[in-house]
Parts: C-alpha cells; sequence; structure tokens
C-alpha cells in the first residue's frame, strides 16, 4: 500500500505518515525542508517501509505538479491521498493584505484541487483508493480574526464533497477531516493545557480506523473538538 502525505514533517501530517508507516503503508511526502524530510525519513527507518521524499512549496502550482510526476515514477499505484499542508494567516477579511489571502488559497485550496486531481484520476484508473482532506472546524463555522482561512478551509470542504460524488461511482472513497483546536506548532507559547487540545495523534487514530472499514462503506467527515477548551 502507498500513501501520498503532503506537509508530512510536521504537526497533524507527521502523525499520519508515522501512523501508517507503522502500519506498512509505503510513503510519498513533501516539505519545504530539506533537512527535516531527510532527517524524519531516517527516524521512520524502523517501520521498514519505503520513504520517498521531495522537497516542494505546495504554494507553487509548478511545484506540486513537480512532486505529483515524482511520485508517479516512484510508485506505480497510490492507495492513499491525505492533503494534509496548509497555512493560517490570522487577520480580518477586510483589513488582511490581499497577499495573506492569496497564500492561503494557494497551500489552503488550490494545492489540494490539483493533487486530488493528479491522484484521483490514477485512482480512478485503478478503481480503488482513499482521499483525506484536512480540512478544519472553520469549514463550517466563523473563526474570529480568521476571515481568509475560514473562506479557503470551507472551500476545501466542497472540494472534498465534489470529489466524493465524482469519484464514488469509482469505488475511491473520499473523507474530509475537521479538527478543532489542535496541539501543533501554531499553538506554541500557550498557557492552555497540552491535555485540552486535540492531539495530532488522535487525527492519526481516526484516518488509520477509516481506512480499515469494510469495502462499501464511506465515512464523509469526522469531525475532532476538545472536550473542554
Amino acid at each position: 500500500m502507498n500513501a501520498v502525505i503532503t506537509g508530512a514533517t510536521k504537526g497533524i501530517g507527521k502523525a499520519i505518515a508515522i501512523k501508517l508507516a507503522e502500519n506498512g503503508y509505503n510513503l510519498a511526502i513533501c516539505a519545504r525542508n530539506a533537512l527535516e524530510l531527510e532527517a524524519f525519513s531516517a527516524d521512520l527507518s524502523y517501520t521498514g517501509v519505503s520513504v520517498f521524499t521531495f522537497v516542494a512549496d505546495l504554494g507553487n502550482k509548478a511545484e506540486v505538479a513537480a512532486f505529483c510526476d515524482a511520485v508517479k515514477g516512484e510508485y506505480a499505484s497510490i492507495d492513499v491521498l491525505v492533503n494534509n499542508a496548509g497555512v493560517y494567516l490570522p487577520g480580518s477579511m477586510l483589513d488582511e493584505v490581499d497577499d495573506s489571502f492569496e497564500n492561503q488559497l494557494n497551500l489552503n485550496l488550490l494545492a489540494p484541487y490539483y493533487l486530488s486531481k493528479y491522484f484521483g484520476k490514477i485512482m480512478r484508473n485503478q478503481q480503488s483508493g482513499h482521499i483525506f482532506n484536512i480540512c478544519s472546524i472553520a469549514s463550517k463555522e466563523i473563526i474570529p480574526n480568521a476571515g481568509g482561512y475560514c473562506v479557503t478551509k470551507s472551500a476545501l470542504l466542497s472540494l472534498n464533497d465534489v470529489c466524493r460524488e465524482e469519484l464514488s461511482k469509482y469505488n475511491v472513497k473520499v473523507t474530509a477531516i475537521l479538527p478543532g483546536s489542535t496541539l501543533t506548532a501554531s499553538w506554541e507559547g500557550t498557557e492552555i493545557p497540552a491535555e485540552r487540545f486535540v492531539q495530532p495523534e488522535d487525527i492519526a487514530a481516526a484516518i488509520h480506523t477509516v481506512l480499515n472499514l469494510s469495502a462499501g462503506v464511506n465515512v464523509d467527515e469526522v469531525t475532532l473538538k476538545p472536550l473542554q477548551f
């Protein structure tokens, strides 16, 4: 089994990569930092799986395409795609600079769009596969001081639903993951106790569980929120 995971060296993406590697999935992972990719690949050596790494800024369409082509050259089939890479740039929609919204649009929506089209076609031809989109509670709820982020994550959920409708007839599953406040680097310096957050490992466990359900079921959405926050 081969899995593609974007933004895999930190936070949620890293937890997902570890979980899938420990369960026998070969990985194709990308991030912007070559040293972090190299170190993480070495850390995963104990799993015994193949780990293909590629340096890419997924906010750049050409680099998205280069990553896709490189993965296709490495693995003949793709069983799982996790569109995890994303960015949160705080600011109100009326006052944020245009570049802030455009940067979030490129990474939070356009990259998953291109990746889903590329690997979705491969899965369509295979008549199998599963795409996961790491959305957010901001896909459905308006988060204060997060205008552009809410817009892009809402659009990502719509993309997820369109992909699910188009691919279901080809036996390909598509699932949206909607985390609430999750303990990642974006919360660095917070005084909120760590145990109050959703953990990245929770999201990884949810994805692994969904992957092991029966062949005839599709989980449309999984929402994970802190119990008390």
